[in-house]
């Protein structure tokens, strides 16, 4: 972290009014928590973007935690983005400028000049075609703009007892499909479906990747022996759902895998 969280408040309080895109992870919780504590709750209000391959358990998440932080919190409904039904290799940049584009207008409808979102400086240092978006755009983050990482991301959100302090990073369910490849909305809830059944098992960082009727999981190292322990119900379960084969990634939880 190149400065300390001073810099951090007073660069908060120089932007003035402020919509956050909100997705309910970690850093955009922070940097909204932040924000209505330093802003005031009349000059902040939260804007969650709901597409149809986000997971839907982060919409209720999302709406709970502005109600925990006394936000004004605004639901935007956005469509397939055109070409994104074929999962192509530009579907991040797809994906954030329309994603972006649509809050950036909803922002304005509700009288916010200023969009900003919660990138940290660990996701400028790592190319993300979606961050190019945002940047054409006009769309501010803070946390880069003064060099703060995703360790004192968590840091500084453990500290205020943000309840996401240590949430796994989140990504749409089109990263646990190859790209290239033509998905349904079935297959997603599917997919959706598999890895909240982990979750309720007790699996905290986990990914359900999809190779046709192949179920490919990922979960924390530390929790890689419990799963082959808890292999018949893991099978029994994830093959409710449509899958004909359920396999464990040795690797165990990693971003991107699908990538490769």
């Amino acid at each position: 972290m190149e400065h300390g969280p001073n810099v951090l408040i007073e660069h908060l309080e120089g932007l003035g009014a402020a919509a956050v895109a909100f997705s309910g992870g970690a850093d955009s919780t922070l940097l909204l928590a932040l924000l209505r504590r330093h802003l005031g709750r009349e000059q902040v209000i939260a804007l969650t973007a709901v597409t149809p391959y986000m997971v839907r358990q982060e919409i209720g998440d999302a709406v709970a935690l502005t109600s925990k932080l006394d936000v004004r919190h605004e639901l935007v409904e956005m469509p397939m983005p055109e070409g994104m039904e074929v999962n192509p290799t530009d579907r991040c940049y797809r994906c954030k400028r329309a994603m972006y584009s649509h809050l950036r207008a909803s922002a304005a409808d509700r009288g916010f000049s200023k969009l900003v979102d919660g990138s940290n400086t660990d996701d400028a240092d790592d190319q993300r075609p979606g961050l190019r978006a945002l940047r054409e755009l006009g769309i501010r983050s803070p946390f880069i703009e003064v060099g703060i990482d995703k360790a004192a991301v968590r840091q500084m959100a453990r500290e205020m007892d943000l309840p996401t302090w240590y949430k796994p990073t989140n990504a749409c369910l089109l990263t646990r499909i190859g790209f290239n490849v033509r998905f349904s909305m079935d297959q997603l809830q599917r997919i959706e479906e598999a890895e909240r059944f982990l979750l309720e098992l007790g699996y905290t960082w986990v990914r359900v990747r999809c190779h046709g009727d192949v179920a490919r999981i990922e979960v924390a190292p530390v929790q890689r022996e419990r799963l082959l322990t808890d292999a018949a119900t893991v099978i029994e379960g994830i093959q409710r759902f449509g899958f004909r084969y359920v396999t464990m990634d040795l690797a165990g939880y990693q971003t991107g895998s699908m990538s490769d």
